[in-house]
């Protein structure tokens, strides 16, 4: 068996999809499996920058197939506006895309409950893309109000189960919005069975493809979303995403079993970000915040939201690493700290006067949390030529040995800037 990993160990936005594109080549199959279109991925292929939200890296290599399986919560609409780009740009997407008749579908009640539900909390507000991601899953969860891919390609299946969902969803809304114009059941009856029948030549039954693949000898790639800190169990809740977005969900989200991913490999930024609310101990509220954001042009992909920014903690990385057993580090856009004269690394955290490299699992502990920081010597020089570690200055190596020995994991992948081209294997 031969299977790859690539998952985020911060806060989301480090850069996974370069590095999936990457593997991509070494690859057959290349899997999407959490999330939905709350997610963004920016890869830069032969000069042109892609953002993908939906499909996975791969669908940019024609010859491997890209799988959006099980785990994935899907806006039909938001896939086929994708779907239209990809093609305007490189050509129709055929046979080698898949999209697993498990995955559940987003309706425009998930995303009008979701903004309901925001306005309510007012001030308390967890950070929602507003996209209907999270009353999505929590649907999945529930089982009853939940339509998935399978139902809808089947028009007597689909027209019974949003009868019944519906008929709910307008009752609950109605209560919960004064004014609120009930969704009218032809109109979207119709619209989801016009993407229906765009897109269910794509539909199947995923996890058996996966498991025939694995026994043909097929190289398998499972690209996260998102990041292992934002985990709905081990993240940092309330501030987290709906899903599973460390390690721990691979197996779940795509069917395959965990014995056959041999490899995890962890993204990191050589710094770190994160966007909307909760907790971020080494944030940067200042010029260098300013100047990494500037930058590193952190803006979300999907949202187009200020990235919060900071120094690297390794005290949270290193506990994402653990969380999802990597094997080896991927760091991403080192060369944005190019031109600083001083670059810290938060290796241990003060909490009530207790120092630890715990990373709390309560919010509260981590809100009170105070950096302790090591200092290193900046670098002036360019780097985003470099095509060997031995071609970045002295600092910038003494600055990745430190970051792989605070998180435990050797640092095996470096981008030095966003094309393919731009990328150091150690």
């Amino acid at each position: 068996m031969s299977a790859t990993s690539v998952i985020g160990l911060q806060w989301g936005d480090e850069a996974k999809g370069k590095i999936v594109d990457l593997l991509t080549a070494e690859h057959d199959v290349v899997v999407r499996y959490l999330g939905g279109n709350n997610a963004g991925h920016t890869v830069v292929a032969d000069g042109e920058t892609y953002k993908l939200s939906l499909l996975p890296a791969g669908i940019l290599h024609p010859r491997v197939v890209s799988v959006i399986a099980a785990g994935v919560v899907i806006n039909p609409k938001a896939l086929l506006d994708e779907m239209d780009e990809i093609a305007q740009r490189r050509g129709p997407i055929g046979e080698n895309l898949l999209i697993s008749d498990r995955a559940h579908l987003i309706f425009p009640y998930h995303m009008r409950e979701e903004s309901v539900l925001e306005n309510h909390r007012k001030d308390d507000a967890i950070g929602t893309t507003m996209r209907g991601i999270g009353t999505c899953y929590r649907d999945k969860a529930g089982r009853t109000h939940a339509i998935r891919m399978g139902d809808l390609i089947r028009p007597d299946c689909f027209r019974r189960r949003l009868t019944d969902v519906l008929e709910q969803k307008n009752a609950i809304l109605t209560a919960l919005e004064p004014g609120f114009q009930p969704f009218d059941f032809e109109t979207l009856f119709d619209e989801y069975r016009g993407y229906a029948e765009k897109l269910e030549r794509h539909v199947t039954d995923t996890t058996a493809y996966l498991h025939r693949a694995l026994d043909g000898g097929k190289r398998l790639l499972f690209e996260g979303a998102q990041g292992s800190l934002l985990d709905i169990d081990h993240g940092t809740f309330p501030f987290v995403t709906s899903s599973n977005s460390s390690g721990c969900v691979v197996h779940s989200g795509s069917g395959v079993p965990e014995r056959a991913i041999e490899r995890m490999i962890g993204v990191v930024k050589a710094y770190t970000t994160r966007v909307g609310g909760g907790p971020f101990p080494t944030e940067l509220d200042d010029e260098i915040g300013q100047h990494i954001r500037d930058v590193g042009r952190e803006y979300g992909t999907v949202t187009g939201r200020p990235r919060r920014c900071g120094w690297f903690d390794a005290v949270a990385a290193g506990y994402a690493a653990r969380l999802s057993g990597v094997d080896c580090l991927t760091v991403a856009l080192l060369d944005v700290l190019s031109g600083l004269d001083e670059i810290k690394i938060c290796e241990a955290y003060e909490i009530d006067g207790e120092r630890t490299t715990d990373f709390p699992s309560h919010v509260d502990d981590l809100a009170r949390a105070q950096p302790v920081y090591r200092s290193l010597s900046g670098w002036k020089a360019d780097i985003t030529t470099a095509d060997s570690m031995a071609d970045l200055p002295a600092e910038t190596r003494t600055y990745l040995d430190t970051l792989s020995a605070l998180v435990g994991s050797p640092v095996e992948i470096v981008s030095v800037g966003p094309d393919r081209r731009q990328t150091i294997f150690a």
